[in-house]
């Protein structure tokens, strides 16, 4: 206890450092997950309406809402939406 009181200047910002890095490393990984599943969700419309699952309208509309939420997940991993 005496001694990590001790080192407590040294290993103080080297732990402040590794969880900053953590958090960063979580956000990121989220952010690709968040594409991921959009790009997913797109690849599985246009496979529907290949299908003739679902009308021409309906595709085009869920098309254009994933793009934008693609677009905006990109601009928000790059700093731009904010």
């Amino acid at each position: 206890m005496v001694l990590r009181f001790l080192l407590l200047p040294i290993t103080g910002p080297l732990m402040g450092v590794t969880w900053l890095g953590e958090k960063i490393l979580e956000q990121a990984s989220t952010e690709i997950d968040d594409k991921e599943n959009l790009s997913k969700q797109l690849l599985a419309l246009q496979l529907a309406f290949d299908m003739g699952e679902i009308a021409e309208e309906e595709f085009e509309i869920q098309e254009e809402a994933l793009l934008l939420a693609i677009l905006e997940a990109e601009q928000q991993g790059t700093g731009l939406g904010e």
